[in-house]
């Protein structure tokens, strides 16, 4: 009997390190790391132009990742994803796909400060100007309205990462 892999995926809101702290992980677990921002990035380029445009088309891609992720973790590799699990809807569908596969698993959730978030946006727009159009306070401002933090009942293996950790 292969033994699965675990699933490893991501909630906190925009800036607070989600992508540093999942290529951290994959390090770590030698777990292969999806970013829901690359694989956008290379099916839809250019096409992205607004949050609903990022909603439509991040909706689009969730049956193959699905289908990839749940290959990968039956093979007994670990998965990080650098996917957004920001709100309720967006952690039950993680939660359908680890009951489906029965595979272990692990929501970090990355609580920081809208200060300390928004220090962060600032930094990475300095760093990647090809992220300034979408990485500003308004659009913080924006994302932040649908952020509901994950809590116990939700019956997921959540791991509390407060502050800068």
């Amino acid at each position: 009997m292969t033994l699965q892999g675990k699933l490893f995926f991501f909630c906190g809101k925009m800036g607070a390190g989600k992508s540093t702290k999942a290529k951290l992980i994959a390090d770590e677990n030698s777990a292969i790391l999806l970013s829901e921002d690359e694989w956008l990035a290379a099916h839809f380029p250019q096409q992205i132009q607004s949050f609903d445009d990022y909603i439509s088309y991040s909706n689009r891609i969730k049956p193959f990742i699905r289908r990839h992720v749940a290959q990968l973790i039956n093979l007994g590799t670990n998965v990080v994803m650098d996917f957004p699990a920001n709100t309720i809807r967006q952690r039950l569908w993680f939660a359908s796909l680890c009951n489906e596969l029965g595979c272990d698993h692990e929501l970090v959730y990355l609580d920081l400060s809208d200060q300390q978030c928004l220090t962060h946006i600032n930094k990475r727009r300095q760093e990647q100007p090809e992220r300034a159009r979408f990485d500003t306070e308004a659009m913080f401002h924006h994302v932040t309205q649908y952020f509901e933090p994950p809590t116990d009942d939700e019956g997921l293996n959540i791991t509390l990462v407060e502050g800068d950790a």
